[in-house]
């Protein structure tokens, strides 16, 4: 469901807002597609601060854990491609 509303924007925006819409594509579609993609993008960019903020508190653990890991893998003997 759309529900018609108006917005203000700068005569040089809207004037950038019709050149990349083109003619396919109307004023209304253009702005939903921009706004839904930087909604989005946002969203992503948020999941990943909170991926980032995790791994980072919990660098030690997981540090520790690859160490022993690390410690029960079999030596590995690498030949000359020569």
């Amino acid at each position: 469901m759309k529900t018609k509303t108006s917005i203000t924007l700068s005569s040089d925006l809207l004037a950038e807002v019709d050149r990349k819409a083109g003619s396919a594509r109307s004023r209304s579609a253009f702005i939903e597609r921009a706004l839904r993609d930087h909604l989005r993008n946002e969203a992503r960019r948020a999941a990943n601060e909170r991926d980032i903020q995790i791994l980072n508190e919990n660098a030690d653990y997981f540090n520790r854990e690859m160490e022993d890991v690390l410690r029960y893998q079999a030596p590995i003997a690498y030949e000359s491609a020569e």
